[in-house]
């Protein structure tokens, strides 16, 4: 039985009508519930909700997030706190709630679709990017804790996923050091790639799965082994982005 979970129920429906248009739905019928990641207080009780119907989880996709943009100073906390709440204590708390019942079967699991923020820190994104970090930190921490309870905890980080019906535009990526390592649209994976690599993670159970190409890794290897060089990069970006914002 598939639950999809979802906080716009008009979504979850055309999404509903989607599945079942190219499934059988005599064998195939996905179940429908409301679920505000970012609303902490309810979380619990859906998982409980899905539980007393189901009988278990066995396999939990963390897949919601929300995200902000723009400078530190002009995000107010309240807003962090949002964030933090749709991307970090979101998912940890409904994985905190399933996660006693793959305990005790012995068997689940649980997969986090997190992102390259995850890994390194994107000016102008710092809230966004302070979640992703919390939330690889804590399903990193996990997935040691519930090895012995044959739990697989899974994280599958892409770059950017850009959307359907958007194309990356031709550039000249060599004129800007900024653009060549972030250009959000030349990197960017398709949601359909993450989609079949989710299942590929699932049915292989792969711990961590990093979905980008020479760049974004050959950055968070720069990030790694030289930071000085990294944060000058990353520095002279923002400053390439105000110029241009100036002019």
């Amino acid at each position: 039985i598939l639950v999809l979970c979802g906080k716009t129920w008009e979504k979850l429906e055309a999404l509903y009508n989607a599945l079942i248009s190219v499934a059988d739905p005599s064998t195939f019928t996905p179940k429908l519930v409301l679920l505000d990641l970012s609303d902490i207080n309810c979380i619990q009780d859906v998982a409980k909700e899905i539980l007393d119907c189901y009988g278990c989880v066995d396999i939990l996709i963390n897949n919601a997030s929300m995200k902000v943009k723009g400078p530190v100073q002009s995000i107010s906390l309240e807003l962090d706190k949002k964030i933090m709440d749709a991307n970090y204590f979101g998912p940890i708390t409904l994985t905190k709630a399933l996660l006693p019942n793959m305990i005790s079967r012995r068997t689940g699991q649980v997969v986090l679709v997190n992102n390259i923020q995850g890994k390194l820190g994107v000016p102008f994104r710092a809230a966004y990017a302070a979640s992703k970090h919390a939330a690889q930190g804590f399903f990193d921490c996990l997935r040691a804790e519930v090895e012995e309870f044959d739990v697989c905890i899974s994280t599958v980080s892409p770059t950017f996923i850009r959307s359907y019906h958007v194309q990356p535009e031709p550039g000249n990526w060599e004129a800007s050091i900024w653009k060549f390592f972030f250009r959000k649209l030349a990197y960017g994976v398709h949601p359909v790639e993450v989609a079949e690599e989710v299942l590929c993670t699932v049915s292989r159970k792969k711990q961590e799965v990093f979905m980008a190409n020479a760049i974004p890794k050959a950055a968070l290897y720069i990030r790694t082994f030289f930071p000085e060089l990294f944060f000058a990069i990353i520095a002279s970006g923002v400053k390439e982005k105000q110029k241009v914002e100036e002019k």
